[in-house]
């Protein structure tokens, strides 16, 4: 009986040791906020060099490499796409190639900016960059009109501005800043319904008067991902996908979908023989493309060796550019390829769940993602299975503003790698 209390006493003093030490350990050096601790620098320099590529201090290598890996392969492929096209309209067999080498450098230094840059900073930035969407996508509206009524680019000489990709990358950047901010309402229709109608409606009615409707249904799917990950519930899903058919069907009605119903025109016809001239001209690029990829076979005809670029296929360096790579590398180098595009959004998404703060996995996942939807669209494009809406393949097709945004992009998946909890294997 008197060693009970004795045995109390030493329990309450090694708990009030426990309590001692906890409170040392947490009162003996103040917490550094998120963007103080994001980026820490080493104290000697040689450790910095050593590590600047390995997990968690540095950017992720096998990330990096694979996105070199494709714009290599882009690079040629697009080169032996686009010379006969060049030499035919342009005097230059390397116009396109000199062109697109120059959006490459400044891409890549933009990629290699944004991999440095603390990403938690664009956190707040969020709502001026949908802002800056807004802006660009009225201004190309009081533009002149380009080449067949459209108004899509902003010209800046050589180098054209299209305010629709700036829009995807605002798009996936506010709601990876919504969600995370309100992630425990987001099952709420007022904090994950209202705002996504009212982002999504008001860049498609601006999209709807260029008109451009593949970046409509792109940043549609965009949203539609990032509030679903962001916590909304399933069933909204079913709600918003019956208001957006309702919606269709009421511009289809009232004609303001003109310009998308002919680019329908033909939609699966493209092998159907025919003697209407109108059919036959609607699917004269999405037949060419067929017999380009026909052509191809198990293992191609060979690097440059494709029949249908010399001026057979429209511009085969743009949205087409694919079917080429087909028809040259045979179906076993475009599975390679896919493959590769595969591991991109793999890894991209693997980084980006392991990210230590909600917004970089939000915002790592939705910058990944649209990589694998325009992969996935472009094919479906060139094979007749969905209509020619003008969907470009990520780091293949010629252009200046997607591949600078995309490679800029892939930046900040780089940046959020840096603190992913990733053990080297």
């Amino acid at each position: 009986m008197a060693s009970s209390p004795k045995k109390k006493m030493l329990f309450r003093g090694d708990v009030n040791r426990v309590y001692d030490e906890q409170y040392r350990r947490k009162n003996a050096r103040p917490k550094k906020s998120a963007d103080e601790a994001f980026f820490v620098r080493p104290v000697r320099r040689r450790e910095k060099n050593a590590k600047w590529f390995s997990v968690g201090m540095g950017i992720d290598l096998p990330f990096c490499i694979i996105i070199l890996v494709l714009l290599v392969m882009g690079t040629i492929m697009m080169f032996s796409a686009s010379y006969a096209f060049a030499y035919y309209t342009q005097g230059d067999s390397y116009v396109y190639l000199v062109r697109q080498m120059i959006f490459i450098a400044v891409g890549i230094s933009g990629m290699t900016v944004m991999s440095f840059f603390n990403y938690i900073k664009l956190h707040k930035a969020a709502p001026v960059v949908l802002g800056a969407a807004y802006f660009f996508l009225l201004l190309v509206l009081i533009l002149p009109s380009g080449e067949g009524g459209v108004k899509r680019w902003i010209p800046l000489g050589i180098f054209n501005i299209q305010p629709s990709e700036i829009a995807k990358f605002a798009v996936l950047l506010f709601f990876a800043h919504w969600a995370s901010k309100y992630y425990h309402l987001m099952q709420l229709p007022k904090y994950s319904i209202l705002p996504g109608v009212i982002v999504f409606g008001s860049i498609s009615a601006l999209l709807l008067l260029e008109p451009h409707y593949s970046g409509i249904v792109i940043i549609g799917v965009l949203t539609v991902i990032m509030l679903y990950i962001g916590g909304m519930k399933t069933k909204y899903l079913a709600i918003g996908g019956l208001i957006l058919v309702g919606v269709v069907l009421l511009l289809a009605i009232t004609g303001k979908l003109s310009y998308a119903m002919e680019r329908m025109d033909g939609w699966g016809q493209a092998l159907t023989a025919t003697r209407d001239t109108e059919l036959w001209d609607s699917t004269w690029q999405t037949r060419n493309s067929l017999f380009a990829i026909g052509s191809g076979g198990f293992w191609g005809l060979g690097l440059g060796q494709s029949r249908q670029k010399f001026l057979y296929l429209p511009e085969p360096q743009n949205d087409f550019i694919f079917a080429i790579v087909v028809e040259e590398m045979g179906l076993i180098g475009a599975a390679i390829i896919l493959l590769i595009f595969a591991l991109l959004v793999w890894r991209g998404i693997t980084l980006s769940l392991r990210a230590k703060d909600k917004f970089g996995k939000l915002l790592g996942i939705g910058l990944t993602s649209q990589i694998g939807i325009q992969v996935v669209f472009n094919i479906l494009v060139i094979t007749d299975w969905l209509p020619n809406t003008g969907i470009s393949l990520p780091f293949f097709s010629y252009g200046g503003s997607s591949l600078i945004m995309l490679l800029a992009q892939m930046g900040i998946v780089l940046s959020i790698s840096r603190t992913a909890n990733i053990e080297k294997q």
